[in-house]
């Protein structure tokens, strides 16, 4: 376990009191759980600002039936096959499937990744998830 240092800080009172509504609403013990998991995402946003090594899930919604688009997905995968960990192919119903795709590598090559995969014909939805690979959050 790592040293704990105390820190002492002003605040507005009414922003404290919209801090204390968010950590009450989000089901915090306490305020310095919710303090540290704001700066580590913070963290967290600057690793994808600077390029660094990130992780994150790349999730696609599309119709099945859409001509040629699952091979032009695996065909865009084959092309980043250095920062794609794993993929999953999960059928919705009959028509509509989600891929999701695990990643690790430059925040960049994996924003390249999910925008040439969000911009295929048929592809009706596509989100990145963004994390860390926590070298720096500790």
């Amino acid at each position: 376990m790592s040293d704990i240092a105390r820190l002492s800080f002003s605040i507005e009172k009414p922003l404290l009191e919209r801090l204390e509504q968010l950590i009450e609403e989000e089901h915090y013990g306490n305020r310095s759980e919710y303090i540290r998991d704001m700066i580590r995402d913070r963290l967290v946003a600057r690793e994808w600002e600077l390029n660094e090594e990130a992780v994150g899930t790349i999730t696609l919604v599309f119709n099945h039936h859409s001509r040629g688009l699952t091979d032009r997905l695996t065909h865009v995968q084959h092309h980043y096959h250095d920062v794609i960990l794993a993929s999953t192919h999960i059928h919705l119903d009959k028509d509509l499937c989600a891929e999701i795709v695990v990643v690790r590598g430059l925040a960049d090559r994996i924003r390249s990744l999910a925008s040439e995969l969000r911009r295929e014909k048929g592809v009706l939805h596509a989100t990145l998830s963004v994390s860390s690979t926590g070298k720096n959050l500790s």
